[in-house]
């Protein structure tokens, strides 16, 4: 059997605590750390810190805009494939971009 996949969801949302808001779920095929934060710089902090443990595919959350997600991908530097799930407008954050939300 071939090693299980290391996976990590970020989501950023207000008041989260990445100390806190962390979860792991453990499938036979994959362990999924979700992480909670705040504000792009913690994303981009919790994303080098999972990759630096292993992890090697992160999902952001849509509430990371295009400058959140280029952030995150540059900080990991290609030790990890790092996605997105996409709205235009995130209905989370009253119809708006993270981009626009985090002044960027």
């Amino acid at each position: 059997m071939s090693e299980k996949v290391e996976a990590a969801f970020i989501f950023v949302a207000p008041e989260s605590d990445p100390k806190k808001h962390r979860s792991l779920i453990e499938t036979p095929v994959l362990n999924l750390t979700v992480v909670g934060v705040s504000t792009y710089t913690e994303g981009v902090q919790v994303a080098v810190e999972l990759v630096n443990h292993g992890v090697k595919a992160l999902e952001l959350c849509a509430g990371f805009g295009n400058e959140g997600i280029a952030m995150v991908s540059k900080a990991v530097k290609g030790k990890a494939s790092v996605g997105a799930v996409r709205f235009d407008h995130h209905p989370g954050f009253d119809h708006k971009s993270g981009d626009e939300l985090f002044n960027l």
